[in-house]
């Protein structure tokens, strides 16, 4: 069946969730820079067989792209180029840094932890591979 990759992209780092095989589980994968995002896609996908990108889509309370899409079409396209047989979804990510900082806390982190910016990234992907599985089933 293949995995499906979440990626919440980032102007510095990108975190990547993942799923099972069976596209049941979703999972925090880890959080990697952006500049080395395609190089770690690419080691990724000759691993294990991904199935579909999900790449978040910020918007605005009113709907309309958030800013930080401006940084994330380029990407896009790189990902298109390098992996032209993986199909790349886009799903709502608003809230999610907020959300995933909440689960941290309710997770029982304390606060020294919660400073960390990558897990907050790496759970964010998470939140909206989740949504994405939730919503498709």
């Amino acid at each position: 069946m293949g995995r499906i990759l979440a990626i919440d992209f980032g102007k510095i780092r990108t975190g990547i969730a993942v799923t099972d095989e069976l596209q049941i589980i979703a999972s925090g994968l880890t959080t990697v820079k952006t500049t080395e995002l395609i190089s770690f896609l690419t080691r990724y996908t000759k691993k294990e067989k991904v199935a579909l990108f999900l790449v978040g889509l910020p918007k605005q309370m009113d709907n309309t792209a958030s800013e930080s899409e401006i940084l994330i079409t380029p990407f896009l396209k790189k990902l298109s180029v390098h992996f032209p047989n993986i199909p790349v979804k886009r799903v709502d990510e608003r809230f999610t840094s907020k959300m995933a900082f909440q689960s941290m806390i309710d997770g029982g982190l304390k606060k020294k932890q919660r400073q960390n910016k990558s897990l907050v990234d790496e759970i964010s992907a998470t939140i909206i591979l989740q949504s994405y599985l939730y919503n498709k089933g």
